[in-house]
């Protein structure tokens, strides 16, 4: 079968000079929300897409590698990770990611547009499958308000699965939320934002999100970096941030995992906090 244009859909990025393809048997649902456009697509070879706004937000075949980064990196940084918190994230792949830790004891997730996470459930439901766990609980409003007004020293883990930073979420980007984060978190929390290209963003993005943490009164932060197919570049990154050396990690514990990976393990978690010669953290 040839493909016509119309059974694309093209994602361009204008700084990295460069646009991401899939291609598309039919769209699935269209919906403008309070908040932003949500397109649901099947796709030829990805399973379905979401988009919001114009912007991939995820696809079935390549989301557990953003998913698992998301969130083992983190919780196997933590001593003794019990209570997180997940900014964003409606499609609820971190969410099930997070309870696979055991020792987790409760999760909140905080999603500006529940519309997200009901779309998610019907359009993407094994990413869905932890969300009646007694341990998840669910609050649709916004994250910013909710870090900014939240308890100090409540919360091991934060997790920023936000959008790119425009529109709801470019509050998240921010030295005063980071600010926020770090009282909410005390001493031996550990906060994990997604931070966009390591190849297009490093200057707009990563190092002033490393300037702004460190500001907020973080003593260390560092950039995971993966590969990611459908988000700009094909090269993505989760960056680090707590009171103390977040490179170290819990490393037998990360071995010996009670659950399965498709992406993470401990080699790969190591491999991931290799900077590249061009970054100056």
């Amino acid at each position: 079968m040839t493909l016509k244009d119309s059974d694309w859909f093209s994602e361009p990025c204008k700084e990295g000079g460069s646009a991401f393809s899939l291609a598309i048997q039919e769209k699935l649902h269209d919906e403008q929300t309070d908040y932003q456009r949500i397109e649901i697509y099947s796709t030829t070879r990805f399973g379905n897409l979401m988009v919001i706004d114009g912007f991939v937000m995820l696809t079935s075949r390549d989301n557990f590698l953003y998913h698992e980064m998301m969130s083992h990196p983190a919780l196997f940084s933590h001593p003794d990770p019990r209570r997180a918190v997940i900014i964003g994230g409606g499609d609820c792949g971190t969410l099930r990611e997070v309870l696979k830790h055991p020792g987790v004891e409760h999760v909140l997730q905080v999603e500006i547009d529940e519309r997200v996470t009901r779309l998610s459930e019907r359009f993407f439901p094994e990413l869905c499958a932890s969300n009646t766990d007694p341990r998840a609980e669910f609050y649709f409003g916004d994250g910013i308000r909710w870090m900014k007004e939240a308890a100090a020293g409540s919360v091991d883990i934060i997790i920023v699965d936000s959008t790119d930073p425009i529109g709801p979420a470019e509050g998240l980007f921010t030295e005063a939320f980071y600010r926020d984060c770090h009282r909410v978190l005390g001493d031996t929390g550990v906060l994990v934002q997604q931070s966009e290209s390591p190849l297009y963003h490093y200057d707009s993005i990563i190092q002033p999100m490393h300037d702004a943490m460190r500001a907020a009164g973080f003593a260390d932060s560092v950039s995971l970096m993966f590969p990611q197919p459908c988000y700009p570049s094909g090269w993505w990154s989760a960056t680090l941030a707590g009171n103390r050396d977040v490179r170290r990690f819990r490393e037998q514990d990360a071995q010996q995992k009670p659950f399965t990976t498709r992406y993470y393990n401990a080699a790969i978690h190591q491999g991931a906090l290799a900077q590249p010669e061009f970054f100056s953290k």
